[in-house]
């Protein structure tokens, strides 16, 4: 067993400037919060190592920049990811109005080839704030990701941790059935078509 090679997931975060995307992350990766804000510069990744049903693998979450400036680096970012996380402020309409151009644009700078089943999951943060300044319903969120194709969505706190856990371990699953396909096509190129017809995908990807 220890002789098979480590399985690496690579997992993307977008979305628009200041929506927690680095805060996320480091809550995920440290369990830590820290209030000030600094605007990522380009892209930063963390690693971790976790245990899904009995396989060890290392998700390596990218962190990217939410500004315009940086998007030119989204081919070197991209390429090579096994998901991708958008995330939006559920205060921020703008924020929830860009992901599918965020979504679109991954699709093209990371060349996909079969868009139709690469793994995406959703994220609203910041549902720790008053009621009355939430701007996106849970419901119009869940709306667009049945649109989109059944993408998975989860609803956080990074502030208070409240179902970042959750949500990475959905991410963490689709990315190794993301990896192992990859891996199966790889090794067994008449059998693709078999193997997506007969997908019957958990996380919902």
């Amino acid at each position: 067993m220890s002789s098979r090679r480590k399985t690496i997931l690579k997992v993307i975060i977008l979305g628009d400037s200041g929506v927690g995307k680095t805060s996320l992350m480091q809550q995920f990766i440290n369990g830590k919060f820290s209030q000030q804000y600094k605007a990522t510069i380009g892209a930063d990744f963390l690693p971790k190592e976790l245990n899904i049903d009995d396989k060890q693998v290392t998700m390596q979450i990218w962190d990217t920049a939410g500004q315009e400036r940086f998007q030119s680096l989204g081919v070197a970012f991209y390429r090579g990811s096994d998901c991708c996380v958008l995330v939006f402020d559920v205060t921020n309409t703008k924020s929830f109005e860009n992901l599918q151009s965020w979504r679109d644009e991954f699709l093209i700078q990371a060349n996909i080839k079969d868009p139709d089943n690469f793994p995406f999951v959703v994220i609203g943060n910041k549902i720790d704030v008053e009621e009355n300044k939430r701007m996106v319903s849970s419901k119009k969120a869940q709306a667009l990701c049945a649109s989109l194709g059944n993408i998975p969505y989860f609803e956080t706190s990074a502030k208070e941790a409240v179902n970042v856990e959750q949500a990475f371990d959905v991410v963490a699953r689709c990315a190794l059935q993301q990896e192992e396909s990859l891996e199966y096509s790889d090794d067994y190129t008449d059998a693709v078509n078999i193997h997506v017809d007969g997908d019957n995908s958990s996380c919902g990807c």
